[in-house]
């Protein structure tokens, strides 16, 4: 798959996403299938990941909360797309 059919396919989904939910979100990153298909690759962009709000919970972890469409997942691992996108929904 070449750069900018990822392209199309990642701005296809984020219209998607936008109509589906109309939070505010920050693109941090993608999953795609493994090459052997056997599982889900996540590839998360630390300068995006840094700018994502955290939560600390009551034994003192901190967390960052993503999200993935399970749709589109499905998709990905039907093959039917070759890419999905990892968000951080944004405080409104």
């Amino acid at each position: 798959m070449t750069k900018k059919t990822m392209k199309n396919e990642q701005k296809e989904e984020n219209d998607q996403n936008q109509d589906d939910d109309k939070s505010a979100s920050l693109l941090v990153g993608y999953v795609r299938k493994s090459n052997a298909g056997g599982a889900l690759k996540i590839s998360v962009n630390t300068s995006a990941f840094s700018d994502c709000n955290a939560y600390t919970t009551s034994d003192g972890q901190t967390y960052v909360p993503l999200v993935i469409s399970m749709a589109a997942v499905r998709r990905v691992i039907d093959g039917e797309r070759a890419v999905t996108t990892v968000s951080h929904l944004l405080p409104e």
